[in-house]
């Protein structure tokens, strides 16, 4: 059995209300919780569901949990809904609407959460669309309500979770659209604007824009060079969806695609570009970069480059140095740096 972690600890000690017919687990975490849940409820139909393909990719092979990895959630007929509470606030309101759009008249949610991640804030989130809550237990830092006779919402449509931004940078300005849970919702991050504003001269050939969040990036490039077609990975269905409304509104060649970092990335490129994550939680982490930079040079052409912004108290020098026989510093200040290898 995996290790638990704290919120699934918290559930399991309350296992007899771990019991339904349909039950549909979100948001859940990498470890033993899903397995545990079967057992509990083997003749039931347990649906796992996650934004975050390298969950997914974690859960796919448990037996008799369906696992489904999107933008937003499918069905009709969940009696018991399970949500580990995420720690942005636009998603969970997000998630909550969904939900409310495909449980049963009778289903009950149970709700899960570090104290750090806000979800004592989930009671006011739902007032006036539960007639029933109760903090049900609480341990290990952590919260589990209950909610029952939620009120239903007829249906949910991910477009209507579109915020439409405007983007400036030098001269080039566009419209782009981003839903919550993507990353720095509706607006251009400072680091993203000066990796663009420090972007190589590249007019033709193909573009990885790893980490893409609303595809500001490719776009961006895209407008400037329209010879140039892109590929757009990232680990969130929500950030390859608005990855994909962008580039379509703004008519840019490129597709986006769920990849735990670079393992669902194939061919070379002659630009990889991005803003790669640093850090899982609160503590500063560079598995996930120090990963990406690692692979990365098995995906350039002979004359490709690879650039990255990063905050500049960050590392990443030696990584690179490590990796690449020469690289170099474009620009940096007291906030950010952007390396060219």
């Amino acid at each position: 059995m995996s290790v638990l972690t704290n919120p699934s600890l918290l559930l399991l000690r309350n296992s007899e209300k771990l019991v339904g017919k349909s039950i549909l687990v979100v948001n859940f975490v990498q470890d033993g919780f899903l397995n545990e849940l079967k057992q509990l409820n083997p003749e039931s139909k347990i649906t796992a569901f996650s934004y975050n393909h390298a969950n997914a990719e974690f859960a796919k092979n448990i037996a008799g949990v369906d696992i489904a990895i999107n933008h937003s959630m499918k069905g009709n007929d969940f009696d018991l809904v399970i949500l580990y509470y995420p720690k942005s606030k636009p998603e969970v309101l997000m998630a909550l609407d969904n939900i409310r759009a495909i449980i049963t008249e009778d289903a009950e949610l149970l709700v899960v959460g570090e104290n750090k991640s806000g979800v004592k804030s989930i009671e006011k989130q739902l007032m006036g669309k539960a007639q029933f809550s109760n903090k049900i237990d609480s341990a290990k830092h952590c919260v589990l309500y209950s909610f029952a006779q939620l009120t239903a919402n007829k249906q949910f449509a991910i477009s209507d979770y579109h915020k439409h931004f405007t983007v400036n940078v030098g001269d080039t300005e566009f419209t782009a659209i981003s839903i919550p849970g993507v990353f720095n919702h509706g607006g251009l991050d400072a680091g993203t604007k000066i990796l663009l504003e420090n972007a190589p001269q590249i007019k033709h050939g193909s573009v990885l824009d790893f980490g893409c969040g609303a595809g500001l990036i490719a776009t961006y490039l895209g407008l400037n060079n329209p010879a140039l077609s892109f590929v757009c990975s990232d680990v969130s269905a929500l950030a390859t969806y608005a990855t994909q409304q962008t580039l379509k509104l703004n008519n840019i060649n490129g597709e986006a695609i769920l990849s735990d970092g670079l393992k669902n990335i194939t061919g070379k490129f002659d630009l990889i570009i991005s803003n790669p994550p640093f850090h899982t939680g609160i503590a500063t982490d560079y598995t996930v970069a120090e990963t990406f930079l690692a692979n990365a040079k098995q995906h350039l052409t002979k004359a490709g480059k690879l650039n990255i912004v990063a905050n500049s108290f960050l590392k990443y020098p030696p990584i690179l140095e490590a990796q690449f026989e020469n690289f170099q510093t474009v620009f940096k200040n007291n906030k950010f740096a952007v390396y060219s290898s």
